[in-house]
C-alpha cells in the first residue's frame, strides 16, 4: 500500500495483464463474525487483508476468539454463542461491515448473558447512520446507548445476566436507508432462536439487496437457512445454531473487480485483455452484474469460475441509464467511465452513497467537475457527460478518505484514450485510504498500465562522490511512490561481477559483456545479485573504487543504459548518479544537482563508515573523494558535470529532510494540478 500523501499519474494509453484481486471485504467480514460466534475452530482461506478486516479482527480477539495463522489460512476459534468476555470496548475504524453487525449480535448476548460494550469508530462513522438497527433493536429489550448523537456511533449496550428478548412478534427493520441494519438482525438472531422461531419484517423497499443474498449464503453455510417471503420477511427456524464449516474460502471482491472490468473496456483495445482472477460469473456477489452494466457501455467482457477477460469492444463506450440499486458500490465505477462515453450517464437508485464513507453522490460530482466533466445531481441520481476533448483538465483529486472514490477517479488518467488535448496526468490524493478494501490497487493498476516511456516523469539527481544524492533520491522516490534507479548500484554491481568472474578492470570488452548480462534486482531495499544479498557489499569504499573504474568505460556504460531506460515506469522515476540528466534522461522533467565541499563529504562518509565498525581516516577519505572527483570530471564519457536546467542544490548544512522538502517544492512548482481541493 502506497504511504504517500498523493500519488502522481501520467497520462496513461493503455493497459493489458492479469490483476488478482484480494477477497471481498463483505464476504470477508461477515465470515469472520460467523466464525467467532460459532463453535468450534474455522479456517478461512483468502481472507482480506485490509483496515476494515483488522478492526473486525481486533474485535473478535477482544471478545474472547482465538486467532491463529498458518500461512495464508486464519484459524478461528468461535465463541459457540457464549460470551467469554463481558466487557469492553471496541474501536472499528470507518467499518460498516462491522460496527453494525457487532452492534446487533453484542446487543443480543448483553441482554441475554450480561455485558457491557462501547462500540466506537473514528470521525466519520460517527456520522453514519445506526438509527435504523438500534430502533429495532430496542423494543426487543436490548438496552443501547447512545454516547454522542443519537441515532449514530458511538454506542454502548449492556445488560444483566438472564435477561430475556421480546421476540414473540416479527421484529421490524427499515430496509431503504442501508441493507446493512437487516444483515446485522439476520447474524445477530440465530443465537437466540434455539426454542423458537425468529421473524424479521422489512418496512420499506429493500436496497442493496444482493448484499442481503450474501449474508443468506454465508449463514446456510454456517448452518443457519433462513426462509424468505419476498425481500419483506425473513425466518430463522427454530432450533438454529451456529456450526462450523470447517474450511471456508473468500471469493475476490466484485466490487474491486469492477474496476479493473472498467479498465479493460476502457484501455484494452487491440492488443492482450485485462484478466481477472478470484471472482467469475459464478460469484454469490450482488457485484458481478457489474459485468452487464459494462456490457451495455460496450465492453467485452467473458468470464467463468473465477476469472474474467475484458477488452475494448464498443468505441467510444455508449452512455446508459440504469437504476444501479443492485450494484451500489459498484455502481461508483460506472461514474468514472462515463468519461469515456458518448452522451449523458445517468445513475438512479443510489441514495445508499450519502450514507457511505463520504457523501458520494456530492464527493463523485464534486471530483468529475474537476476533470472538466458536467455532472448533475440529485438526491438518489447523478448525470455524468463526459468531458469534450480541449476541455479535459489536469486535477487534483481529493479522495475523502474513501478508498472507492481513490479507485474510481485514477481511471481518469487514461484521458489519452478519450481524445483529450493535452493527455494531462491526474493526482489522487491520500491514496492509502484504498487499504480499506484493497491495499495494493495502485500496485496493482501500475502493473496492467501502459504509457509511451517518454510521458513517465523522471526527477534526476546528480553530483559527485558521497554528496548524499543516494539517500535524498530514496527519500524522495518514497515520498512522491516513484520507482528509484540508483545507477552506482549498477556500476558498484558490475565491478563486483568483474571481480568474482576475475574480468580484469581494464579489459573494457570483457567488463562490457559482463556489464549486460548482469543479473541483478531491486528487492524493497536490497539488492540481490546473481542470488546473493550485496547491500551491504555495494556500499564499501571498495567497490565504490571498483564502480568508479568500470563507470569510466564507454562499452560499459552503453550496456548498462538499456537496463537504466528500463526503470522508468509508471508512475514516475527517480534516479541519481553522475550523468542521469545530462545522457540518460536528458528530457527529464526535473534534474538537481547536489552539491558539498570535499571536507563535508568526507566527514559524512567517515560517520557512515565508522557506524558500521569499519576503520577509516578524514584525511584518506578526502583524498579519496578529490582524486575521485578530477577522475569522474576528467573521463572522456560522460564527465561529472550539471545538466544545463539543473537546479543546483548545496547541501553542506542542510539536512537530508531540508534537502528533500527543498526538491519537493521544486516539484510541485513544474508539476500542473495549482492548489489541493479542500478537505
Amino acid at each position: 500500500m502506497l504511504e504517500i500523501p498523493f500519488v502522481d499519474l501520467p497520462p496513461l494509453h493503455g493497459a493489458s495483464g492479469t490483476a488478482v484481486l484480494p477477497g471481498s471485504k463483505s464476504i470477508s467480514n461477515r465470515v469472520l463474525l460467523l466464525a467467532g460466534l460459532a463453535g468450534g475452530e474455522t479456517a478461512v482461506h483468502d481472507l482480506l487483508d485490509s483496515d476494515d478486516t483488522r478492526v473486525m479482527l481486533a474485535a473478535l480477539k477482544a471478545l474472547g476468539c482465538t486467532l491463529r495463522r498458518d500461512g495464508p489460512v486464519l484459524h478461528v476459534g468461535g465463541l459457540g454463542g457464549r460470551l467469554r468476555v463481558h466487557e469492553a470496548s471496541l474501536f472499528l475504524g470507518n467499518a460498516g461491515t462491522a460496527m453494525r453487525p457487532l452492534t446487533a449480535a453484542l446487543a443480543v448476548l448483553a441482554t441475554t448473558q450480561g455485558g457491557r460494550f462501547e462500540l466506537r469508530g473514528v470521525p466519520r462513522m460517527h456520522e453514519r447512520p445506526i438509527g435504523d438497527l438500534v430502533d429495532a433493536l430496542r423494543p426487543l429489550g436490548c438496552r443501547v446507548d447512545d454516547l454522542g448523537q443519537p441515532g449514530y456511533p458511538p454506542l454502548l449496550v449492556h445488560g444483566d445476566a438472564g435477561g430475556r428478548l421480546e421476540i414473540g412478534r416479527p421484529i421490524r427493520v427499515r430496509g431503504d436507508v442501508s441493507s446493512q441494519f437487516l444483515t446485522a438482525l439476520l447474524l445477530a438472531l440465530p443465537l437466540v432462536a434455539a426454542d423458537r422461531e425468529v421473524a424479521v419484517e422489512v418496512d420499506g423497499e429493500l436496497i442493496s439487496r444482493p448484499y442481503v443474498e450474501i449474508t443468506l449464503n454465508l449463514l446456510a453455510r454456517f448452518g443457519i437457512d433462513v426462509a424468505r417471503d419476498g425481500w419483506r420477511r425473513f425466518t430463522i427456524p427454530r432450533g438454529s445454531a451456529y456450526r462450523t464449516p470447517g474450511a471456508i474460502r473468500v471469493e475476490g471482491d466484485a466490487s474491486s473487480a469492477s474496476y479493473f472490468v472498467a479498465l479493460g473496456a476502457i484501455a484494452a483495445g487491440g492488443g492482450a485483455p485485462v484478466r481477472i482472477e478470484g471472482v467469475g460469473l459464478d460469484s454469490i456477489q450482488g457485484d458481478i452484474r457489474f459485468v452487464d452494466a459494462a456490457r451495455a457501455m460496450g465492453g467485452d467482457v467473458r468470464g467463468g469460475p473465477g476469472w474474467l477477460e475484458v477488452r475494448r469492444g464498443r468505441w467510444p463506450l455508449e452512455a446508459i441509464t440504469l437504476d444501479c440499486n443492485h450494484i451500489p458500490d459498484a455502481a461508483m465505477t460506472l461514474a468514472a467511465m462515463a468519461l469515456y462515453a458518448r452522451g449523458t450517464t445517468r445513475l438512479t437508485g443510489i441514495a445508499s452513497w450519502r450514507v457511505k464513507e463520504t457523501d458520494r453522490i456530492a464527493a463523485m460530482a464534486a471530483e468529475l467537475r474537476r476533470l472538466g466533466a458536467t455532472v448533475v445531481a440529485g438526491d438518489d441520481f447523478v448525470e455524468i457527460t463526459a468531458p469534450a476533448p480541449h476541455a479535459w483538465r489536469a486535477a487534483s483529486l481529493h479522495t475523502y478518505d474513501d478508498h472507492r472514490m481513490a479507485m474510481c477517479l485514477a481511471l481518469a488518467a487514461f484521458n489519452p484514450l478519450a481524445g483529450a488535448t493535452p493527455a494531462r496526468p491526474v493526482r489522487i490524493l491520500d491514496p492509502r485510504c484504498v487499504g480499506k478494501t484493497f491495499p495494493d490497487y495502485f500496485e496493482t493498476l501500475f502493473g496492467l498500465a501502459w504509457t509511451p516511456p517518454e510521458t513517465v516523469p523522471v526527477i534526476t539527481v546528480d553530483g559527485p562522490t558521497a554528496s548524499g544524492k543516494g539517500t535524498l533520491a530514496a527519500a524522495l522516490a518514497q515520498r512522491l511512490g516513484y520507482h528509484l534507479l540508483d545507477s552506482g548500484a549498477l556500476y558498484r554491481a558490475t565491478g563486483l561481477a568483474a571481480r568474482s568472474a576475475g574480468v580484469a578492470l581494464d579489459d573494457e570488452a570483457a567488463l562490457a559483456r559482463l556489464a549486460a548480462r548482469l543479473d541483478l534486482r531491486f528487492d524493497a531495499d536490497r539488492v540481490v545479485l546473481r542470488g546473493e544479498d550485496v547491500t551491504d557489499e555495494l556500499r564499501l569504499e571498495s567497490t565504490g573504487a571498483l564502480a568508479s573504474r568500470v563507470s569510466a568505460w564507454p562499452a560499459v556504460r552503453e550496456a548498462l543504459h538499456g537496463l537504466q531506460l528500463a526503470f522508468r515506469r509508471v508512475p514516475g522515476l527517480v534516479a541519481d548518479g553522475r550523468d542521469m540528466g545530462t545522457v540518460v534522461f536528458p528530457d527529464a522533467a526535473l534534474k538537481v544537482f547536489l552539491t558539498a565541499g570535499s571536507a563535508e563529504r568526507a566527514a559524512r562518509r567517515h560517520k557512515q563508515l565508522i557506524s558500521k565498525g569499519i576503520p577509516a581516516t578524514l584525511d584518506d577519505l578526502r583524498a579519496d573523494i578529490e582524486a575521485r572527483d578530477r577522475r569522474d570530471l576528467n573521463r572522456p564519457v560522460a564527465p561529472l558535470r550539471p545538466a544545463e536546467d539543473a537546479l543546483a542544490l548545496d547541501n553542506s548544512h542542510l539536512s537530508i529532510d531540508e534537502s528533500v522538502e527543498r526538491v519537493l517544492g521544486w516539484w510541485d512548482e513544474r508539476r500542473p494540478f495549482g492548489t489541493p481541493p479542500a478537505g
